[in-house]
C-alpha cells in the first residue's frame, strides 16, 4: 500500500531504483496454474462440445431447459452460481477499513471510480455502435460487458505484475459491492437511454433481480464462508488450503456453463461463427485502449509503478462471469446477447497475459520505480 501513498514518478528516479532480484518474477504463463494457462483452449473445446452436442443429440436442447430459476433453466443457474463463488471467497472484504487512512488513497479509488464506472462503459457503447450498428443484440451484450467491472482475473494480472496487492484487495472488495447497487442502474441506463434499446425487454426490475441472485447469494456465502473459516483456521491455512482447493471450481462452473448455453442453442450456434468473430473486434479495441491509456495517464500523473499497474489492469478487465449471468437471465440462453458475453473471456485471457509482458517491458525501460 505504500506505492499509494508515494507515487514517485520515473522522472525521479536513478540506476539504483531498478527492480531488485526478488522483484523478477516468473513469465507470466509460468505463473498462472494449468487451468488458467490454458483458459483460452478450455473454452474453445466448450463452446466444441456444446456445439456437437446440440447437433447431435437431439434431445439435449429440450433436457437442458427444463425447469427454471428465476427466469433461468436449472442446468445453467448451477453453472453460474458454481463459477461466481470461489471468485468472490478470494475477495478482502475486511480491506475496505483501509479507505478510512490515507487521503491520497481515497484519491486513487476516485480515479478507479471515474475510469471504471464512467470512461469504461461509455467506451464500451461507443466500441458496440461502431461496430455493430446492425445488431442490437450483439451490442446489448457487449455493454453489459462494459458495465461488469473485474472483480476476479484482475488479482492474478496484478499478481503477475507485481502491482500492489493491499490497492487491489480494495477495489476489488470496493467494486463488489458497487455492483450490487449500481449494476441495475446502469444497464438501464446505457441499453435504453445511452443506447437508444429498441424492442429490447431489459428493465430494472429484471436485472436487478438476477444481480440480487447471481451475485448477491454467491456474495453473501463468500462472506460468510471468509469470516468464519478465517476465525477457525487463520488468514494463511485459508489462502493455501481453502481457496487453492475451491478455485478450480470457478472455472469448470464457468466452461460447464459455456458448454449448456451452446448445446441448448443447437444448430443456431452454427449460424453464429460470424457474430463471434464481429464481436472479437470492438473487444480487442477495448481492452488495448482502455489498459494503454490507463498507463499513460498514471505515468504523465506521477503515479508509482505498482499502483499504476492495479489500476490499469482493473480499468482493462472486466467480471465476464457476472454479465454472462444476468444477460442469460434477462434475454435468454439462445440470445445473441448471451453470445456476446460469452464471447469476452475468450479475448481478455490471452490480452491481458500479453498486456502483463508489456507492462514489465515498460517498467524495466522507464526504471518506473
Amino acid at each position: 500500500m505504500n506505492d499509494v501513498v508515494k507515487g514517485t514518478n520515473a522522472a525521479t528516479t536513478t540506476g539504483d531504483d531498478r527492480q531488485t532480484e526478488d522483484e523478477k518474477i516468473l513469465p507470466p504463463l509460468k505463473g498462472l496454474s494449468f487451468l488458467d494457462r490454458f483458459l483460452v483452449i478450455w473454452i474453445v473445446l466448450a463452446m466444441a462440445i456444446g456445439i456437437v452436442l446440440g447437433n447431435t443429440v437431439a434431445s439435449v436442447g429440450p433436457a437442458l431447459q427444463k425447469g427454471e430459476f428465476v427466469g433461468v433453466s436449472i442446468p445453467i443457474a448451477i453453472g453460474l452460481l458454481v463459477m461466481m463463488y470461489p471468485i468472490l471467497c478470494k475477495v478482502r472484504y475486511e480491506s475496505l477499513h483501509l479507505l478510512l487512512k490515507s487521503r491520497e488513497l481515497w484519491i486513487q479509488v476516485g480515479i478507479s471510480f471515474v475510469l471504471n464506472w464512467v470512461i469504461a462503459p461509455l467506451f464500451m457503447v461507443g466500441l458496440a455502435w461502431a461496430f455493430l450498428p446492425d445488431r442490437q443484440d450483439l451490442r446489448e451484450g457487449l455493454i453489459f460487458v462494459g458495465i461488469a467491472r473485474c472483480i476476479a482475473m484482475v488479482l492474478i494480472w496484478t499478481d503477475l505484475a507485481k502491482g500492489d496487492g493491499d490497492y487491489c484487495a480494495v477495489l476489488v472488495a470496493f467494486n463488489s459491492l458497487l455492483q450490487i447497487v449500481l449494476f441495475a442502474p446502469f444497464a438501464v441506463f446505457y441499453v435504453q437511454v445511452v443506447s437508444h434499446g429498441e424492442k429490447t425487454n431489459v428493465s430494472y426490475e429484471n436485472v436487478a433481480q438476477s444481480v440480487g441472485v447471481f451475485l448477491g447469494i454467491p456474495l453473501g456465502a463468500a462472506v460468510l464462508t471468509r469470516l468464519v473459516l478465517k476465525k477457525l483456521i487463520g488468514e494463511d491455512r485459508y489462502q493455501r488450503r481453502f481457496i487453492r482447493y475451491i478455485a478450480p471450481f470457478s472455472l469448470i462452473g464457468l466452461l460447464y456453463t459455456i458448454i449448456v448455453l451452446f448445446a441448448s442453442q443447437g444448430a443456431h450456434v452454427i449460424r453464429q461463427i460470424t457474430d463471434v468473430l464481429r464481436v472479437c473486434a470492438p473487444l480487442l479495441v477495448y481492452f488495448l485502449v482502455v489498459f494503454s491509456s490507463t498507463v499513460w495517464f498514471c505515468w504523465k500523473m506521477g503515479f508509482g509503478y505498482k499502483v499504476s499497474c492495479t489500476q490499469s489492469f482493473t480499468a482493462a478487465s472486466n467480471n465476464f462471469e457476472l454479465a454472462i449471468a444476468v444477460v442469460v437471465a434477462v434475454y435468454g440462453a439462445g440470445s445473441g446477447q448471451a453470445l456476446a458475453s460469452t464471447v469476452g473471456p475468450l479475448i481478455e485471457v490471452p490480452v491481458l497475459v500479453a498486456l502483463v509482458y508489456v507492462l514489465k517491458w515498460l517498467r524495466a525501460r522507464w526504471h518506473w520505480a
